[in-house]
């Protein structure tokens, strides 16, 4: 279950510890090797459905995951595996749900990113642009409601999703209530193949914070070192009584929509700008110019990845699909297939 994940480093908060940023790069490798796997095997037909990777957002999604308590709220998005493994999932659980094992979180019902576990923190994402905004905001109600106090709730969103109303409806709400709630909105440039230019008006994501009077963070999405300082920030605000926070983080994915898009809509001018760094190799830089580990123990810490990564798909290969003549079709929450009933 969560947050006794093997490997790089534990979940729970160390944003603020010396051994934060170490911990966050060996996850954001795992990251992106995982999602590498992904890819291939969507190109060699072993997954159905839909392959969605982090490529280019792994900084601001792992500096999400360690900055979270154990006992906090978690709404990933699709592109947010460097979070979801930093918050404790494992990564098993990433495999089974891809290639539709019946013993996946999800029992191979429903692929790619739908997957979680509400009772521990973690929620399966809604695909529905801002609809998960709500249900932190109704978890940390429900929360409050209990007498349950020192946790936080973190919704991601893409700038896409800042256009919908269930954006604003949830960001007001969570204001007049002052919800510990932080939204990460990762703005990638291009909501699907829709540039900024054709979303909003505003100078900055960031300004529509004002008018409900909540804080905002901005931050370059692909600086390591300032993501991890930036949402540790936020999480503490929100923890100590100051209320909602939207960080808007700016950067630019490295890959399409999907697998199944070749994102030629995105200019070459804005690939070639900052934007399109790749977080993964300003870590390394960050890592080495600070001491903290020589470059001989990068390739040591991908070997242990490709191990870890390889291990686990042979693992899931070899089991089952639900048998649909003998599946018992009730929904998850109810009877064995419950949350928590074991194996």
């Amino acid at each position: 279950m969560l947050h006794t994940v093997s490997g790089p480093g534990s979940a729970g908060h160390v944003g603020s510890t010396a051994a934060a940023p170490l911990v966050a790069y060996r996850i954001m490798l795992r990251a992106r090797l995982l999602d590498d796997k992904f890819a291939a095997l969507s190109r060699a037909g072993k997954i159905h459905g839909g392959v969605f990777l982090g490529r280019g957002q792994e900084a601001l999604s792992v500096a999400v995951g360690v900055s979270l308590d154990k006992s906090d709220v978690f709404a990933p998005l699709i592109r947010d595996a460097a979070g979801r493994l930093a918050f404790g999932e494992p990564l098993i659980d990433a495999v089974r749900t891809y290639l539709g094992s019946a013993l996946g979180p999800m029992r191979g019902r429903d692929g790619n990113v739908h997957r979680g576990y509400p009772r521990e923190g973690l929620l399966p994402m809604i695909s529905h642009l801002g609809a998960m905004v709500s249900v932190v905001n109704g978890v940390l109600f429900a929360r409050r409601m209990k007498g349950i106090t020192g946790c936080v709730g973190v919704a991601c969103l893409g700038e896409g999703a800042t256009s919908t109303g269930a954006f604003h409806e949830a960001l007001n709400q969570a204001a007049v209530e002052k919800l510990p709630l932080i939204l990460v909105v990762a703005n990638n440039q291009f909501a699907y193949s829709t540039p900024n230019s054709r979303q909003f008006a505003c100078a900055s994501l960031a300004d529509k914070a004002v008018g409900y009077g909540v804080e905002s963070h901005s931050v370059d999405g692909t600086d390591f070192a300032g993501c991890l300082e930036t949402l540790s920030s936020a999480v503490n605000r929100a923890r100590t009584g100051h209320g909602p926070q939207l960080v808007v983080a700016n950067l630019l994915r490295l890959c399409g929509h999907g697998e199944h898009d070749d994102a030629h809509y995105i200019p070459t001018e804005i690939k070639n700008s900052p934007l399109g760094r790749d977080c993964l190799k300003v870590a390394e830089k960050f890592l080495l110019e600070h001491n903290y580990v020589g470059a001989d123990m990068f390739i040591g810490w991908r070997n242990e990845a490709i191990r870890e990564i390889e291990a686990a798909v042979a693992q899931v290969l070899r089991e089952a699909a639900p048998d649909p003549f003998a599946e018992e079709w009730t929904a998850i929450s109810s009877k064995y297939l419950m949350e928590g009933h074991a194996s």
